[in-house]
């Protein structure tokens, strides 16, 4: 077969690293280049589910990342699919059985619940991140200080071990956006954000200039939502993500207290997609928005 042989994503580090993309990216980069091998083998999914003692449907789950992989089913499919150059096997069947370790951010204990380690996850393998926020900056783009003071409630003297960890995390997935392959992030950001002094105002005051420096990347696109068009937009805060591999489709994820929804349907998405789009038409333009950053941070002195 002429197969092209698997590439991790550029810019990823050791297995484990912070820097590193994840079992989740990892899952999808082995579920593309193993559908891509059936395809060209001429091979449907219910006869590779039959090879492998599993179903259609695991085959599909297993080809959009939703699943690890056991390191005999990728095996056997690749010698089903007619792949015989040793070093693309091991390399594949390496990638398979990385996909299935733990991701940098999944330690034992509270700091990360189960619920959101998936989208850690998922955000490091998006080539595409736009989002909503009504109450808060972004994650990827809040400093130290102004995560803690989230995580803390507004009383980051009270910091826990556990709350630091929460922190440290969220510091750790910014890293994303400075890798050579750094998806592209779309954010736009009710202006009630900027004036809600989280922290108290020197938090405030430096996190409004984090803001107008990270807008100035070129992976990166800020606006804000004027007050007085603010409530005609989404009545939640949401993100949605796009990756590099057609077969994957996009996701929406819907953050609650206590667990977080993620949509994959494709009326769904396109829904959240038309609504982002409005969004970011009533805005200020990315030059408007820096103009207001900085005439709020000077309010601020």
């Amino acid at each position: 077969m002429a197969e092209k042989a698997v590439e991790e994503p550029e810019g990823s580090d050791v297995p484990g690293g912070p820097d590193d993309p994840g079992p989740t990216a990892r899952r999808i980069i082995v579920g593309a280049q193993l559908k891509r091998m059936r395809e060209h083998a001429s091979v449907t999914r219910a006869a590779a589910g039959y090879h492998i003692r599993g179903s259609e449907s695991k085959i599909s789950r297993m080809e959009s990342g939703k699943v690890g992989f056991k390191r005999r089913d990728v095996d056997d499919l690749l010698t089903l699919y007619g792949e015989g150059d040793t070093d693309r096997r091991a390399r594949l069947l390496d990638l398979a059985t990385q996909a299935n370790e733990a991701g940098w951010w999944q330690r034992p204990g509270e700091a990360v619940p189960d619920w959101f380690s998936e989208y850690v996850g998922l955000e490091s393998a998006a080539v595409r991140i736009q989002t909503y926020e009504l109450l808060f900056v972004p994650g990827l783009l809040q400093t130290a200080d102004y995560a803690r003071a989230i995580v803390t409630r507004g009383r980051p003297d009270e910091a826990t071990p556990t709350h630091e960890e929460r922190v440290d995390v969220r510091m750790k997935r910014q890293r994303v956006l400075a890798r050579p392959d750094a998806p592209r992030l779309w954010a736009v950001v009710e202006e009630s954000v900027l004036h809600r002094p989280i922290g108290g105002h020197a938090v405030l005051a430096a996190q409004l200039e984090h803001l107008a420096e990270m807008s100035r990347r070129p992976n990166i696109t800020l606006q804000v939502l004027p007050s007085e068009l603010s409530g005609y937009g989404s009545e939640a805060a949401f993100t949605m993500l796009r990756f590099a591999e057609p077969d994957v489709p996009d996701i929406t994820y819907i953050e609650g207290l206590t667990g977080a929804l993620y949509l994959d349907r494709r009326a769904e998405v396109e829904e959240y997609s038309r609504s982002m789009e409005e969004l970011t038409i009533d805005a200020l333009s990315p030059d408007e928005t820096r103009s207001l950053l900085a005439k709020l941070r000077t309010g601020l002195d």
